[in-house]
């Protein structure tokens, strides 16, 4: 419609046709942007089964929210489609902590997303997502973009657990089928609303994580929501409600189905949460441990072993609370050091040479730990590479420090030392020594040789004189 000055306007009744609801009334109304249409449809569109907030009550702004999932969310919208920012991202705000991913949901299909983003990629078997990339000056940053689940029965095997999962639904759908309840809300940019469908911003204010449905049968469609339960709890400082908690012991067996490097992933959550050390002994008081890190009661069980691995978490909590780089394989390297030191010892008291020990050493703990828990290359030749560098920290004659330095893991490996010095599983003077020589210049390098040289020939395999065998000529001459 168009009045006498030439200007646009829609009426009422075009407008909610929209939404597919026909008023008694026509009475003609400014025309609207789109974005400005869809918000007034939300508005008069309200699902029911569902709580909707203003997000700005709750300290959470639209430019809270990373650029990139805005526009995501933007483009989406503007295609017709419905797009949240969901889950993880949503909780942190609320929480007053900044989210480190920014995740959304919609009611395009993966296809979709894919042709209005051209540069998206489609990932995953079981449980189809889109990857949208974004570029800036600090490189790449991926939004992760998920269509609603459906509620209709997905595939399970024996024991209930989902092998696909690609049916997809509406946002009432989606909501039920998402894990725990503080996971379960959904922020609209637009209209800056957070839709909250499972009292989830009534459990974060309670500080209580639970469940969304029955706990038994959730954690059987998958078992690794056991963990993640676990990670929430102790990164986020939440008690596990009695219903969800419950289940847990009795079902900690089927982590035995999920594939090894779906467990390392989880793993690497549990580690890099902040908590590590609260995760892993949370794991072991519901007995989870033994299907992903069946060594851990080991450990604990030697005060000395227990202090390293405590000391070593919680110095990589603090490195993240610092915003400071971790190491993966400096990670597992601690984690699964004694074991690897126990056999090593083992192996040179029954005659072996210190190296060839190490390396069999590694090679078996490595082979125990491979079952079920796939460490990536990448990671396991930086555990390795601390390992083998420990016994040369002991050798400290000669241009062996000068090299040892140069070494690419020196670093690393030279904090593992001081880990140990600290546990007293390794002379505090070792460590100082170090630290003194990496740090000095050359006149002070010189006379820090010549200090440890006469400790290091006694102590040093390479310097000990090898007794040669007679010849043959020489035995016969003697007698022998």
């Amino acid at each position: 419609m168009v009045n006498d000055q030439g200007r646009k306007f829609h009426t009422n009744a075009d407008l909610f046709r929209l939404g597919g609801i026909i008023p008694p009334f026509d009475d003609p109304i400014p025309y609207c942007p789109p974005k400005m249409i869809r918000k007034l449809i939300g508005k008069v569109l309200r699902r029911p089964g569902k709580k909707i907030l203003h997000a700005k009550h709750y300290g959470i702004r639209r430019d809270h929210i990373h650029s990139a999932a805005l526009k995501v969310c933007d483009r989406l919208q503007d295609a017709g489609f419905e797009a949240y920012v969901v889950g993880g991202a949503v909780r942190d705000l609320l929480l007053g902590k900044s989210p480190k991913d920014f995740d959304v949901a919609t009611s395009a299909t993966p296809e979709q997303v894919r042709h209005v983003f051209h540069r998206s990629r489609i990932i995953g078997k079981r449980f189809r997502i889109v990857h949208v990339p974004f570029y800036d000056k600090h490189g790449e940053e991926v939004i992760e973009v998920t269509t609603f689940r459906g509620s209709s029965d997905a595939p399970t095997d024996d024991t209930g657990r989902i092998i696909r999962d690609n049916v997809y639904g509406t946002l009432e759908e989606d909501a039920l089928r998402r894990d725990f309840t503080i996971n379960a809300l959904y922020y609209d940019p637009t209209s800056e609303e957070i839709l909250d469908f499972h009292h989830g911003i009534e459990d974060i204010e309670a500080k209580r994580l639970t469940m969304i449905g029955d706990p038994d049968l959730r954690y059987r469609e998958d078992p690794v929501r056991m963990l993640r339960a676990i990670r929430l709890a102790a990164k986020l400082g939440l008690g596990i409600a009695p219903a969800t908690q419950k289940p847990i012991a009795s079902l900690a067996k089927l982590l035995g189905n999920i594939p090894s490097a779906r467990l390392f992933d989880e793993m690497m959550k549990l580690l890099l949460s902040g908590r590590a050390w609260d995760c892993l002994m949370s794991l072991r008081a519901e007995g989870l441990h033994r299907e992903l890190f069946p060594v851990l009661d080991i450990v604990l069980a030697r005060p000395q072993a227990k202090n390293f691995l405590k000391l070593a978490l919680e110095n990589t909590d603090q490195r993240l609370a610092e915003d400071k780089p971790v190491s993966a394989g400096f990670l597992f390297a601690a984690l699964l050091w004694h074991e690897v030191e126990a056999d090593w010892l083992a192996r040179q008291a029954t005659g072996q040479n210190p190296i060839p020990a190490l390396v069999d050493a590694m090679n078996g703990i490595e082979n125990t730990v491979e079952k079920r828990l796939a460490i990536p290359n990448r990671y396991g030749a930086a555990m390795k590479e601390i390992w083998l560098l420990q016994p040369r920290f002991e050798q400290r004659s000669g241009n062996r420090p000068f090299r040892l330095v140069e070494q690419q893991r020196f670093r690393a490996a030279y904090d593992f030392l001081v880990l140990r010095a600290e546990c007293g599983l390794v002379d505090k003077e070792l460590a100082q020594w170090w630290h003194e020589f990496q740090y000095g210049d050359e006149q002070s390098r010189s006379a820090l040789i010549a200090r440890a040289t006469p400790k290091q020939a006694a102590t040093d395999p390479a310097k000990r004189k090898r007794r040669r065998k007679p010849s043959a000529q020489k035995s016969a001459a003697s007698g022998e």
